[in-house]
C-alpha cells in the first residue's frame, strides 16, 4: 500500500499486477510529501522490530485495512486505486516468479500443473510469497459487506494507459512505467493449461472473473 498525503492518493498493491512498476514510477513523489520524514522513521522502526509494531501498512495490505484504520473523512478524501490481472495469466506469472526467486519452495514439484495443484491444496502450510497469489483480487478492493471501496480499478493488460488515467486524476504528469520484474522466460499463458487446470482456476477465482469480466481466452497485452 502506498499513501501520499500531499497528492491525496492511496495505491492498493495487489501482487503480480504491475504494482512494482507503479510504485517505482510514483516513488519520486514520496519525498515531496509533508509526511515523508515521519513515515521514513516509522518504516525504519518497523523494520528494526521485525514489523511487529503495526506502525505501517504492509506492502500488499488490502483497502479494508486503510478503510478501518484511517479517519473515515480522510479515507474518503483520497483517490484510491488498484490494478487487477487475468487470473489465468497471473498464475503463470506467479509460477515463473517462484522458479526465479524462490525455487527451493517448489523444488519437490514438476512443472506448472504440479505447482498449481500444490498452491491450491487447502492442507498446505501458509507461505506468504505463495498465498498472496491465490487470494481473490477482489478481496483487496471491498469492505466487510462486499462493497467496492476504491475509486479506480486499472488493468494489467492496459497498464500504461490506465496508469496515465491515474496520474491525470491525481494531477501529476504521467511518467512512462519502468519494466520492473518484466518476465523474459515465459510463453503465452494459455499454453500452460489443460482443460482441467483452466477449470481449477476458473472455480477458485470465480468472483474475480465475474467482477472484472475476464475470460480464459483473453490474450495478454
Amino acid at each position: 500500500m502506498f499513501i501520499s498525503y500531499r497528492y491525496k492518493f492511496l495505491f492498493v498493491h495487489i501482487a503480480k499486477t504491475g504494482g512494482t512498476s507503479i510504485r517505482s514510477a510514483l516513488n519520486t513523489l514520496r519525498w515531496k510529501d509533508t509526511h515523508a520524514l515521519p513515515l521514513a522513521i516509522l518504516n525504519r522502526i518497523s523494520s528494526l522490530f521485525g514489523h511487529k509494531l503495526a506502525c505501517k501498512f504492509p506492502r500488499h495490505a488490502k483497502a479494508i485495512a486503510a478503510y478501518e484504520m484511517l479517519p473515515r473523512e480522510f479515507y474518503e478524501s483520497l483517490f484510491k486505486f488498484a490494478f487487477v490481472r487475468n487470473p489465468w495469466d497471473l498464475q503463470v506469472s506467479s509460477y515463473h516468479h517462484l522458479r526465479r526467486e524462490r525455487p527451493h519452495l517448489i523444488a519437490h514439484l514438476k512443472g506448472f500443473e504440479d505447482v498449481l495443484r500444490w498452491k491450491f491444496d487447502a492442507n498446505r502450510p501458509y507461505q506468504f510469497h505463495i498465498d498472496t497469489s491465490i487470494e481473490l483480487q477482489s478481496d483487496y478492493l471491498i469492505d466487510l459487506h462486499g462493497n467496492v471501496i476504491v475509486d479506480f480499478i486499472g488493468r494489467y493488460e492496459r497498464l500504461q494507459e490506465d496508469f496515465d488515467e491515474v496520474c491525470r486524476r491525481i494531477g501529476i504528469p504521467a511518467p512512462p512505467l519502468p519494466h520492473k520484474r518484466k518476465a523474459q522466460d515465459r510463453k503465452d499463458y494459455r499454453s500452460y493449461y489443460t482443460a482441467e487446470t483452466a477449470e481449477l482456476v476458473a472455480q477458485r477465482f470465480k468472483r474475480d472473473i465475474e467482477m472484472f469480466g475476464y475470460r480464459f481466452d483473453e490474450p495478454s497485452a
